[in-house]
């Protein structure tokens, strides 16, 4: 009989580490960075460098701290404070940007045991938090750099009066009002693209959660409202960038397209009906919360398995 090796499983190896897959995640974020600079200027850059530089920051200072593996080098925290910039005004004070990188890093992800341990997205809990504690700031919107170009409230405050002030062509670019680095539904788009093309990310969550949205906006208002409900806002970032990450989102294909229809039904009820125009932050929160549930209903029983 030939001499056979055994081992323990997991027998699948692969190339792809944590670092490789913050890598791509950050060059896709380059497209609506680049954007949110040409339209609001370099103050863009310096917000986005104090997120990432605090956010990394404080992950080496709380590892040092507790005595922890250092983790900065898989350039999760980089991502973190990338996220949560292009989820911030342009005009938001340095220190609050700064304090938005504390709570990403520090409260929801060390706190919880780190990298893989945190129950719900760092850079959404975190621009919550600080919409409740800096609601003044973190709802004055910058003039783009466009003399045609919408500079009144976000275009989603329009649209829930009744009255907008875009045409899907600015919203698609991004020439309007809002946060930082979701205005360009093209740049976030591209950015999208890459990291299905790069297999970083599967389809599920992202086309369930925008066609949720468009077929609700398409009832509620039409085609053209139901266009600019997708193309405003943030929409896109949370889609693409948010409502995949693989922590705080169930690892099966059905439950990443409940989880996205969740998203969707939750982020229509808040724009529809809500006190707050948007709603794609609390939408990926809430659903973060319901993740071990859905992924433990859509889990496939091994072959021979018995029920649980």
């Amino acid at each position: 009989m030939n001499n056979k090796i055994v081992s323990v499983s997991p027998h699948i190896r692969s190339k792809v580490s944590t670092s490789t897959i913050m890598r791509d995640v950050l060059i896709a974020l380059c497209p609506a960075l680049i954007a949110g600079i040409i339209i609001f200027g370099v103050r863009a850059l310096a917000v986005a460098a104090v997120c990432v530089g605090t956010a990394v920051f404080f992950e080496w200072a709380f590892e040092k701290i507790c005595k922890r593996p250092n983790t900065v080098g898989d350039l999760s925290a980089a991502v973190t404070g990338l996220l949560l910039a292009l989820n911030l005004p342009v005009d938001i004070p340095f220190w609050q940007a700064a304090f938005g990188s504390l709570v990403a890093i520090v409260v929801v992800k060390q706190l919880f045991g780190g990298i893989g341990y945190n129950f719900a997205n760092p850079a959404i809990t975190a621009r919550i938090v600080m919409l409740i504690a800096f609601s003044g700031t973190m709802t004055t919107w910058a003039i783009p750099n466009f003399a045609d170009a919408v500079s009144s409230a976000t275009p989603l405050v329009a649209l829930k009066a009744g009255a907008a002030d875009a045409t899907i062509g600015q919203l698609f670019l991004g020439t309007v009002g809002g946060c930082l680095g979701e205005t360009s539904a093209l740049a976030l788009l591209i950015g999208g693209i890459y990291l299905l093309a790069k297999k970083v990310i599967t389809w599920h969550a992202p086309v369930a959660f925008i066609g949720t949205v468009f077929v609700l906006s398409l009832i509620k208002g039409g085609f053209g409202f139901a266009v600019a409900e997708i193309f405003a806002g943030g929409l896109f970032l949370g889609a693409f960038f948010m409502a995949t990450d693989y922590v705080t989102t169930p690892s099966t294909k059905w439950g990443r397209l409940i989880f996205g229809i969740g998203c969707g039904l939750i982020t229509c009820l808040i724009r529809f009906f809500g006190n707050y125009p948007e709603g794609v932050s609390f939408s990926i929160l809430f659903m973060n919360i319901l993740t071990p549930y859905i992924s433990k209903w859509t889990a496939t029983k091994p072959l021979g398995g018995a029920k649980i």
